[in-house]
C-alpha cells in the first residue's frame, strides 16, 4: 500500500488541481465517504443544481433545501451528509460530527417540521466513484490534493462559488498561489 493510500480515509477532502480537464470535477471539492480495497466513494460539495428537495421528494412539499451534483455515477440516486446526529440518531460518522446517510424517514420528518437547518444537511444526486487503485493513481498523477485538516463547517456553510478557493487557502502558504490561478490559463 502506498503512503498516499495510508492518508486517504472517509472524511478526507479531495481538491481538484486548478486545470483538471474533466468537466465533472472542474475546481471541485470532494468529500470521501468510503475508501477501501474495493474502491472509493465521495460527493462533490460545490456543484449546486437548480433543484430543491421538494422537486425530488413529494413528502418534502415545502423544502427549499438545495440539491447538489454529487458526481457522474448513478445520477438517479439521492444521498446526504449531515450534522444532526443528535436528532437523526443514524448515519455513519465520516469525520468529527459529520455523518453520511441515515434514516431517511426521520430526516423527512425533521425537514417537514423545520427541525433541521440548511447548514446541517447536504443532499446530492449521484456520486463520484473510483475503482480499486484508481484514486491512488490519480493522486500520484497530482490530479487531486488530499487533505484531512479542515474546518468541518466549510462543508456546510461556505458558498459553493468560494469553497474550492477557501479550501485551497486553508492548505497553507505552499498552496495559496493556486487559489489565484485563472480558470482558463489563456486569460492570464
Amino acid at each position: 500500500m502506498s503512503t498516499i493510500n495510508q492518508h486517504v480515509k472517509p472524511g478526507s477532502l479531495l481538491i481538484s488541481e486548478p486545470f483538471m480537464p474533466d468537466p465533472n470535477f472542474k475546481r471541485s471539492v470532494v468529500l470521501l465517504t468510503e475508501h477501501g480495497e474495493e474502491g472509493s466513494v465521495g460527493y462533490i460539495l460545490n456543484q449546486k443544481s437548480k433543484l430543491y428537495l421538494k422537486d425530488l421528494i413529494q413528502d418534502c412539499w415545502e423544502s427549499e433545501l438545495p440539491i447538489y451534483f454529487g458526481g457522474p455515477v448513478a445520477s438517479d440516486t439521492l444521498h446526504f451528509i449531515h450534522r444532526a446526529y443528535d436528532r437523526m440518531q443514524s448515519g455513519t460518522q465520516i469525520a468529527d460530527g459529520v455523518y453520511w446517510g441515515g434514516n431517511f424517514e426521520t430526516l423527512k420528518l425533521l425537514v417537514n417540521h423545520q427541525q433541521i437547518q440548511p447548514e446541517e444537511v447536504k443532499f446530492f444526486v449521484g456520486y463520484a466513484g473510483w475503482e480499486s487503485e484508481q484514486l491512488s493513481d490519480e493522486l500520484l498523477d497530482k490530479s487531486w490534493i488530499l487533505t484531512n485538516k479542515y474546518q468541518h463547517s466549510l462543508l456546510f456553510e461556505t458558498e459553493v462559488d468560494e469553497l474550492w478557493r477557501e479550501v485551497v487557502l486553508a492548505l497553507g502558504p505552499n498552496f495559496a498561489h493556486l487559489a489565484n490561478f485563472p480558470e482558463n490559463p489563456m486569460w492570464n
